[in-house]
């Protein structure tokens, strides 16, 4: 079920995204960033801050009490940015990325976005294919990834993001 995720879900959130994103255990998926990326992908003060910041929040999957996915989401104008989308490694293809990204469009609509979008480092080739499968486009605009800060990782190679996004109907 996908629930609005509150304080008391940080700590099982900081482990659920940084074994999804970094380190061995992220191997066990297909959404790694092992191999692009070094340190950790969050910690629980940064998360904690995602959560209180004015227009955002995170959105939970969660089965017989345990979290097995999450999405940080943020009202930015009239679009709804996209971020952290989280699946537990040993349960990705299972369609709970899919529910979660389902939930986010909804999510969106709630809030009358015109559209949702992200950044995704633009070496993801499968995640960004995965994307446009359900909807998403190249916006062509793309930022650099921030090479000083350890919170978000240590790049191993020069990276940058590309700006994925679909209108919501």
């Amino acid at each position: 079920m996908v629930t609005l995720a509150t304080e008391k879900d940080i700590a099982a959130l900081n482990i659920l995204v940084n074994s999804a994103y970094r380190g061995e255990t992220s191997k066990q998926g297909w959404t790694t960033e092992a191999d692009l990326l070094d340190g950790i992908r969050t910690d629980e003060e940064s998360l904690k801050q995602l959560m209180h910041q004015p227009n955002s929040f995170i959105l939970k999957y969660e089965e017989e009490n345990k979290i097995l996915g999450c999405v940080y989401l943020k009202k930015e104008d009239d679009k709804l940015y996209l971020g952290m989308l989280t699946v537990s490694p040993q349960l990705q293809n299972k369609g709970l990325g899919k529910i979660l990204l389902l939930a986010s469009e909804e999510e969106a609509r709630k809030r009358n976005c015109s559209a949702v979008f992200m950044s995704v480092i633009s070496k993801r080739t499968e995640l960004i294919n995965w994307y446009k499968k359900r909807g998403y486009y190249d916006t062509g605009i793309t930022k650099p990834f921030p090479e000083n800060d350890p919170r978000l990782g240590i790049p191993k190679t020069k990276l940058e993001f590309i700006v994925l996004e679909k209108k919501l109907g």
